[in-house]
C-alpha cells in the first residue's frame, strides 16, 4: 500500500496529465470527482502544482495547461475600456466576433495596485459562461472597483484583427483615449 505522500504525489501527475491532454479547461470539482477527493484537495494540489513552475492557470470555465506556443508569437495589445456593468456583453461580445481572445482583465486599486485575473474568453459561448458564473455566483466584475475602468489583454493571429475590434470599441464609445 502506497503512503498517504506517495499517493499525492501520482494523484498530482495524474492532474497534470489530464490538463496536459486537454485543448478546454477541466473545473475542479470535475477534476475532484475523478480523483475521488474534495474539490478543496484539488485546489491545492493544482497550487502545489503551480508552484513547480507547471504552467496552469485557472480561469472561470476551469483549470488550463498552456501549452507550449507555436514558434510564430501571437499579435497583443493592451488596452483600457471604461463602461457600465450593462454594457460588459457587449463589449465582450464586440472582441471575441472579431476572432480576437481575451486574454485577461486587469484593474487598478489604490491599496492592492494592479489585480489581474485570467478569462481567456474565444467565443460568444465563453462570454455567455463567464457572465453566467458571475450571476450565479453573485461575484461582482473587478471593474466594479475601479468606477468602470479597466484593461484587457488581447491576442489574436494579427494585429490587424486586434485593430479591426478595437475600432468597433471606440465606435461604441468603450475605449478610453489619452487623457480621458
Amino acid at each position: 500500500m502506497d503512503s498517504p505522500k506517495r499517493q499525492s504525489h501520482l494523484r498530482r501527475e495524474q492532474i497534470l496529465h489530464i490538463l496536459k491532454a486537454s485543448s478546454l479547461p477541466i473545473k475542479g470539482g470535475e477534476l475532484a470527482n475523478q480523483m475521488n477527493v474534495s474539490r478543496q484537495v484539488i485546489v491545492g494540489d493544482i497550487s502545489l502544482l503551480k508552484a513547480t513552475n507547471e504552467p496552469i492557470i485557472a480561469t472561470s470555465q476551469g483549470y488550463i495547461y498552456i501549452q507550449k506556443e507555436e514558434t510564430r508569437a501571437p499579435a497583443t495589445r493592451l488596452i483600457v475600456s471604461k463602461h457600465s456593468k450593462e454594457q460588459t456583453k457587449d463589449e465582450l461580445f464586440t472582441i471575441v466576433d472579431h476572432g480576437v481572445t481575451i486574454k485577461d482583465v486587469t484593474v487598478e486599486h489604490p491599496v492592492y495596485g494592479d489585480l489581474t485575473a485570467s478569462l481567456r474568453l474565444t467565443s460568444r459561448k465563453d462570454v455567455e459562461q463567464f457572465l453566467a458564473q458571475l450571476s450565479h455566483t453573485n461575484a461582482t466584475l473587478l471593474s466594479t472597483l475601479t468606477d468602470g475602468v479597466h484593461m484587457h489583454l488581447l491576442e489574436a493571429s494579427s494585429m490587424e484583427i486586434i485593430e479591426r475590434a478595437c475600432e468597433d470599441l471606440q465606435a461604441k464609445g468603450y475605449l478610453l483615449q489619452n487623457g480621458e
